[in-house]
This record gives C-alpha cells, structure tokens and sequence, in this order.
C-alpha cells in the first residue's frame, strides 16, 4: 500500500528554493569580485600547517576511541584557560563546557533543550540567515526584537520586551554582531526583566576593532543562565576541522547541564582527533591570529577611509567583526542595487538577505584579500557616486 504521508510534509516543504534574482545574475556572471566571503582559507588565512600537523602527531601513537559526552577533559580545560584569558575573565569549571562539532550544531542542541514545539525564542531583527531555518527545523518560532542603527545597532530593550510571551523559552544574542559588528559592552536591563536563558554567539569575540575588547556576556549576566558558543572557525580559520563549544555559567549548568550531557552524548559530533589538537592549536596560534587580527583591521581602515569618500554610503565603524554593513541613501530597492554593482564587476549582499527591511544596506567583507577588496570598493564608489 502507497504511504500517505502528504506530499508537502518535514523540513521547508513546500517552500519556493527556487534561486533568487541576485544568485540566478550571479551564476550567469563570471570574473567578478567577491565582497560577501567569510572564508578566511579562501584569502590566504591559512592556519601554520607544521602547527597542525604537530598537534595531530601525539593522537595517532595513542589513539583509542573513549568518548565523552562532554568533550574529552583536556579540550574542556584548554577551553576554560581561554576564557581565564579574556577581558573581563570568566571562571568555568571543565564540567561546564559542551564540545560539539560547531556552533550550528550547538544551537541545535540549546533549541531542543531549551524549547518544545510551538515555544518561541527572541532572535535580534538584523542577523545572519540560520536562525530561521533552525527554528523551522525544531518547531519553534522566532520572535525578532530591533537593533536600533542609529545607536550603533544596540539592543533596543522596550522591542526585547515587548516581544516576549508566555511561550518564549530564550534570547538569542550574538556579540560581536553578525553583520552589524555590535558588541554588548554593558549589562541588558530588560534581559534581568525577562529572567530568561541567554544563548549568546561569541564566535567574532576575537576581532574587535572599535569597541577595545569583547566582555564575555556571561560575566555581565552573571545570575542568568547564559550559554556562550565559540569555536575555531573564525578563532584560529579552521572552518574544515570542526570543532565547537557550549560554555554554561554556573546558573547555566545547574539548572540544564545534565540534561545537556545527554543531548550531546545522543550524537557525539566532534572528532576526537581535532579535540586532542585543541590544547596545542590554543598554546602556538598566538602569531597567527594576531597576523590575522592585523590584516583584518587594517583592511576595515582602508574600506572604512575609501568609503567616506562616497556621498551616499554611510558605513558605521564596527565594534568587532569583520564586516560593513553600509547604508546606501540614494536607492530604495535592493535588489536593483545588488544587481547593479554585479553588473559592474563587484559581488555584495543586499541588507534583506540579513532581515534589514529599514533602507538600503550592503554587507562587504573585509576578511577579503586587501587587494581585492580595493579594487571592489573603488568598483562600488565608482558605481554609486552621482556623475
């Protein structure tokens, strides 16, 4: 006998993925300049192969497959001596670290914790496109609260509150922004008000440009339970060797922590191997991201120096990151705009593929190869200002 199952059922069904007008201009282009890349191994940012490779070495002479469900012990603790190291430091206890095989994977985890179908979770109005779709994935709803441009994309906390109902299990928080560059500097009073978890994303903690460091959340809501997620991405430009984490608080762990071991141990998703490495990448990377840290914020001086030379782009300074997130002031129509410049030679993001629907705004990389970047600004300056 056929199923019968609908036609239209699980995951996205029944949503239109048909390529937009933007990806369907740009497969037909070739040799234009790529702005909207956030692959550092695409740019020259490769992490010291012999680093690597003597990372790895120790794993192959006593390798034996003993998971934990936590993420072996010694990672865990190259992990808590990382946050000793920030400013201000936030003291964790192995047992409060969840290693995962990325952030992704992790806020996987905190939405099945944290959220039953038909729950909802606080999720900022401008933010990077994977909120939705992991939502849609766990049933749950998203509920946006406003950044607020005009204040360097802070949080607006009447919005956070008035968004929240009697369903709405956690805030989603992510310092620096991805693609504002925002950094939470100072405690979030409505977050005390709404006593709720905190999923907070720190992956571009380690790039700060305005703002002179990235407080861990944690430490600034220290009686919420605060979930902290980094990994080695971006830390150390390792996106091909996965490897995460979830850093609870002390309120965090005690009231989920156990049941978060369980989740995590249903899938184990983290390779031992690139856990056994993570003590040494932590113990001789100090050259490379630093070398990094120093591309990166010299090429937003340069992007950021051409740019005020075009009347009608106003791009921010970033508190951290490596992104501008430029408002375009003489176009209303994004897409017309996004096309225009690729049409020129130069490949950005409309501010709609981020949820911004107030104006015109364009996301450029400055992870980006410096050369190439010049090029593609000088493309985009040339392309906008009024002949």
């Amino acid at each position: 006998m056929l199923s019968s199952v609908p036609a239209a059922a699980g995951f996205l069904a029944g949503a239109d993925l048909s390529a937009n007008a933007i990806e369907r201009a740009r497969r037909a282009s070739s040799g234009y300049l790529d702005l909207t890349s956030g692959n550092p191994t695409r740019h020259g940012l490769i992490f010291p192969p012999q680093v690597l490779r003597t990372a790895a070495e120790p794993y192959w002479a006593t390798r034996r497959y003993d998971p934990d469900p936590l993420g072996l012990p010694a990672a865990r603790e190259a992990i808590t001596r990382y946050y000793l190291g920030r400013i201000p430091p936030l003291r964790l206890q192995p047992d409060q670290v969840v290693i995962t095989a990325s952030t992704s994977e992790a806020y996987s985890l905190l939405f099945t914790l944290l959220a039953d179908p038909g729950d909802n979770l606080l999720a900022p109005d401008v933010t990077y496109p994977l909120f939705e779709h992991l939502a849609a994935a766990h049933h749950v709803a998203l509920r946006t609260y406003r950044l607020d441009e005009s204040r360097g994309w802070q949080i607006d906390e009447a919005s956070l509150l008035a968004q929240a109902d009697s369903r709405t299990r956690a805030v989603l928080i992510v310092s620096p922004h991805n693609p504002t560059g925002m950094i939470v500097q100072r405690p979030v009073v409505a977050l005390d008000q709404l006593g709720l978890p905190v999923i907070c994303d720190e992956v571009f903690a380690d790039f700060t440009y305005r703002a002179p460091h990235t407080p861990p959340f944690a430490t600034l809501h220290p009686a919420l339970p605060v979930f902290t997620l980094n990994g080695i991405s971006k830390m150390f430009a390792l996106p091909d060797l996965k490897l995460g984490w979830i850093a609870m608080n002390a309120p965090a762990a005690a009231m989920f922590g156990a049941r978060l071991e369980i989740l995590n141990d249903l899938y184990l998703g983290a390779n031992s191997l690139t856990q056994a490495m993570l003590p040494a990448l932590f113990a001789n990377s100090a050259e490379f991201t630093a070398a990094m840290r120093r591309r990166i914020r010299a090429s937003l001086d340069m992007a950021l120096a051409m740019l005020a030379g075009c009347p009608v782009l106003r791009a921010q300074p970033p508190d951290g990151g490596y992104y501008l997130f430029a408002h375009v002031q003489s176009w209303d129509d994004e897409e017309a705009l996004v096309l225009h410049l690729l049409e020129r030679g130069v490949l950005v993001h409309p501010g709609f593929f981020y949820g911004c629907e107030d104006g015109a705004h364009l996301l450029i990389s400055c992870l980006v190869e410096p050369e190439m970047l010049k090029r593609g600004i000088e493309i985009i300056i040339q392309a906008l200002t009024p002949g």
